[in-house]
C-alpha cells in the first residue's frame, strides 16, 4: 500500500489542549458559546466540574454558562450581576461566591469568567472555572460563613484575606492550559507580579496554523523526494559494486595493493552521511496520522529506529583510505553491511506499489541484482577451490574447467625477495591469478580466463541456475559448488514463483479493462442467441453497449462511488452535475435542496437513432439534455429539436 501522507490540514487543537489533556478533578470548568448572546449556552463540561456539582454533563449541556442552576438563597445577588454584566461586555471576571451543588449544600466557590477569542480576535468562547475553597474558608473559623446576626453572609468581593492564595492556585489551571506554565522568581514581590501583572497567554479558539522551522524537510515534499532519488541511485550503486569488489575484485588483486577509492565510492559515503543528517531534520508519520515538526520527537522516532543501521552503512571506509588513514586490511569486507541499507528501500518504494509498470521494473530489478550477486559468490567460490586446492588432486573447479576450454592456464611463479616474480613453474593450480601466495609456500598464481570472461560465465550460470536447472556447459564439481548450486535452485525457485507470478498478475492487471469488454461482449451474444433476439434488436443492443463502453469505459460509478461518505458522495455529484443545477429551474432551490438532487441524477446515454420515450409510456424520470439533440417526433413529422 502506499505510504502515508499524513494530516497535514491546519486543526483546530483548543479542545485537544484544555478538555484532553488537562481535563480531570482539578480542572472543574465549563465552555460557553459566546456568540449566542443572552444565553451564552455550555458547548463543554469538564468531569471535575461533574463531580464538583453532583450535576451531569447532560443536565448542564445547553445551560447558560453563567451556571445559575448553581445559584441559591445565599448567593449574592451583586454577583450574579457582576457575571451578567462581564459576559454580555466580554471581560474577565473574578469572585468569591457561595454556589449550591445538586444535592442542595452550599460551598465557597473562587469563580473566573476568562473570555476566549478566535483568529479574527472575537471572542468566540467563555471559560468559565470553578475553585472549591471551602476548606480555606472553613479555617477561617465559624464568622467566615455566618455573620454576626446568626444568618449567612452572601460574599462576593475579591478583595478578602487569603483571596490572592486562591486565586493563585485557580489560575495554575489556566496556565497548564495556555502550555506556558514557567518557572517564576523565588522573590513573592515578582511571583505576585507575574501572576497578576500580566494576562495569562491562553489558548485561542481558531485553525491552528501549522508551525515547523524552515530547517524541517517534509517527508513527502519535492526535495526530500528528489533526495529520496539520489539516495536510491546511491544504494543501488552500492548492491552492485559491493558484492563484486568483495567477491571479484579483492580476490584477483591482494588487498594491500588496492588502488584508491573511486569517485563515486567516495560520493556514495558522503551521500550516506548527510542522509543520516537530513533525517533528524525530516517529519514522520505517527501512528495517530499526524504529521509530527518538532525536532526532539523527529531525533527521537529516528534514533529508535533506522539510525543505527544507517550509522552501520555509512561507515566511511573509502574515506579513510582516501586520506591515507590505515585501517584493517579486511576492513573493505565490513563494506558488506551497506547492503543493510536495501532494508531502508523498502518503505521508500511503496509509494510507487500503486503503480503497475513501476512494479514490475522493480521485480525484474531484483531478479537481476539476486543473479549479480549469485554470480559474484559463484566466482569466489571457484577462486577459493583453486586456492585451497592441493597439487595431488585433480582440478575440477569450474574455473579451472573454464580455465582448460579458453586455453588460458593458470601457472604458478616462485616470489624474488625483493618483490619481484622468477620464472614460470608449473601449471598446478594453487591459488588464484592475481598475485596472492599459494598455501604460504611463496609462489603465486598467475594466468587463468580474464575478469570479464569468469565473471560473464558466473553470471550465466546464476541465471540458468534462478530460472532453470541449468543446462551443464557450467557445471558444478566440487562439493562446495554443489552445496551452493542446490541452495541456488531453491532460491531461484522461491524467486520464479514470486517474480514471474507477480509478473503474470501485472500483466493480466494491465489487460484486464479489455478482458472485461471481451467477456461482457461475450455474454451479451450468448444472452442474444438464446432467446433468438431478432436482427435489428441485435443491432440496437450491440450498439449500445459499444457506445456506453466508450463513454464509461465499462466503470460503474454508481458501484465505485458507493463505498465513499454521503458527504464526499454528494460534493462529487455537485461536481459532475454542475451544468444541470446552474439552470434557471434551480436558481430559488436552496444548496441543501440541490445537493439531494444531485445524488439523484443519473446520466444516460441514447445511441443515433434510439427513441427515449415514446407517447403514452409511464414517466419515471425527468430528462434533461446536456449534450447532442433531439428530436420530438409526431407520425414521422419532426416537431421540435431540443438541444444542449
Amino acid at each position: 500500500m502506499p505510504a502515508m501522507r499524513g494530516l497535514l490540514a491546519p486543526q483546530n487543537t483548543f479542545l485537544d489542549t484544555i478538555a484532553t489533556r488537562f481535563d480531570g478533578t482539578h480542572s472543574n470548568f465549563v465552555l460557553g458559546n459566546a456568540q449566542v448572546a443572552g444565553l451564552f449556552p455550555v458547548v463543554y463540561c469538564s468531569d471535575g466540574f461533574c463531580d464538583l456539582t453532583g450535576f451531569s454533563r447532560a443536565e448542564v449541556m445547553q445551560r447558560g454558562c453563567a451556571c445559575s442552576f448553581l445559584y441559591g438563597p445565599d448567593t449574592s445577588e451583586l454577583v450574579r450581576q457582576q457575571i451578567r454584566k462581564a459576559l454580555d461586555e466580554h471581560k474577565e471576571f473574578k469572585a468569591e461566591l457561595i454556589l449550591y451543588r445538586k444535592s442542595g449544600l452550599p460551598f465557597w466557590c473562587l469563580l473566573d469568567v476568562i473570555p476566549i477569542k478566535n483568529e479574527k480576535g472575537e471572542v468566540a468562547l467563555f471559560l468559565v472555572s470553578h475553585k472549591d475553597i471551602s476548606e480555606t474558608k472553613n479555617r477561617g473559623g465559624p464568622d467566615n460563613w455566618k455573620e454576626r446576626g446568626g444568618g449567612r453572609r452572601r460574599y462576593g468581593r475579591a478583595g478578602s484575606k487569603g483571596f490572592n492564595a486562591n486565586r493563585r492556585r485557580s489560575r495554575a489551571v489556566l496556565y497548564h492550559l495556555s502550555g506556558h506554565l514557567q518557572k517564576q522568581p523565588k522573590g513573592k514581590h515578582k511571583l505576585n507580579k507575574g501572576v497578576f501583572g500580566e494576562k495569562p497567554n491562553l489558548p485561542e479558539y481558531k485553525v491552528a496554523a501549522i508551525r515547523k522551522s524552515p530547517f524541517i524537510l517534509l517527508h513527502c515534499g519535492a526535495l526530500r523526494a528528489t533526495w529520496d532519488g539520489f539516495i536510491l541511485l546511491a544504494t543501488l550503486y552500492v548492491a552492485v559494486t559491493v558484492p563484486y569488489s568483495v567477491c571479484v575484485s579483492t580476490a584477483r588483486e591482494p588487498s594491500a595493493a588496492r588502488g584508491p577509492p573511486s569517485v563515486c565510492d567516495l560520493a556514495v559515503e558522503v551521500l550516506f552521511i548527510l542522509d543520516i543528517v537530513l533525517n533528524f531534520r525530516t517529519t514522520f508519520v505517527s501512528k495517530s496520522g499526524q504529521v509530527v515538526f518538532a525536532p526532539k520527537s523527529i531525533c527521537l522516532h529516528y534514533v529508535t529506529t533506522w539510525f543505527l543501521l544507517d550509522v552501520i552503512a555509512a561507515l566511511p571506509f573509502d574515506l579513510l583510505h582516501a586520506f591515507k588513514v590505515n585501517v584493517y586490511v579486511g576492513a573493505h569486507l565490513l563494506k558488506t553491511v551497506r547492503l543493510l541499507r536495501l532494508l531502508r528501500l523498502l518503505p521508500r518504494l511503496d509509494r510507487y506499489s500503486q503503480y503497475s509498470a513501476v512494479v514490475l521494473t522493480l521485480l525484474m530489478a531484483v531478479f537481476a541484482l539476486l543473479a549479480h550477486w549469485v554470480a559474484c559468490v559463484w566466482f569466489y567460490i571457484g577462486q577459493q577451490e583453486i586456492e585451497n586446492s592441493e597439487s595431488e588432486l585433480p582440478e575440477i573447479g569450474w574455473l579451472q574447467e573454464l580455465a582448460r576450454r579458453l586455453e588460458t592456464p593458470y601457472y604458478l611463479v616462485s616470489r624474488s625477495p625483493d618483490g619481484g616474480n622468477s620464472s614460470g613453474q608449473s601449471e598446478n593450480c594453487s591459488s588464484s591469478g592475481g598475485g596472492s601466495e599459494a598455501n604460504g609456500t611463496g609462489l603465486e598464481l598467475l594466468g587463468g580466463p580474464s575478469l570479464r570472461s569468469a565473471y560473464i560465465t558466473s553470471l550465466y550460470f546464476a541465471l540458468s541456475s534462478l530460472t532453470s536447472v541449468g543446462f551443464g556447459n557450467v557445471s558444478a564439481n566440487t562439493d562446495t559448488e554443489k552445496i551452493f548450486s542446490i541452495c541456488t535452485m531453491l532460491i531461484g525457485a522461491l524467486m520464479h514463483a514470486v517474480v514471474f507470478g507477480n509478473v503474470t498478475a501485472i500483466i493480466q492487471r494491465m489487460y484486464a479493462r479489455r478482458f472485461l469488454y471481451h467477456s461482457r461482449t461475450r455474454d451479451l451474444r450468448d444472452y442474444i442467441r438464446i432467446h433468438r433476439i431478432p436482427k435489428p434488436l441485435k443491432q440496437r443492443m450491440l450498439e449500445y453497449f459499444q457506445a456506453t463502453w466508450a463513454v464509461n469505459n465499462g466503470i460503474d460509478t454508481t458501484e465505485l462511488l458507493q463505498s465513499l461518505p454521503d458527504e464526499l458522495r454528494a460534493d462529487i455529484a455537485m461536481h459532475l452535475h454542475k451544468e444541470v443545477l446552474q439552470l434557471p429551474l434551480f436558481e430559488a432551490a436552496s444548496r441543501g435542496c440541490l445537493r439531494a438532487l444531485s445524488l439523484a441524477l443519473r446520466p444516460a446515454f441514447c445511441t443515433p437513432g434510439e427513441y427515449l420515450i415514446h407517447q403514452g409510456d409511464a414517466l419515471q424520470a425527468l430528462y434533461f439534455v446536456c449534450s447532442g439533440s433531439m428530436e420530438v417526433l409526431k407520425g414521422g413529422t419532426v416537431l421540435a429539436i431540443l438541444g444542449s
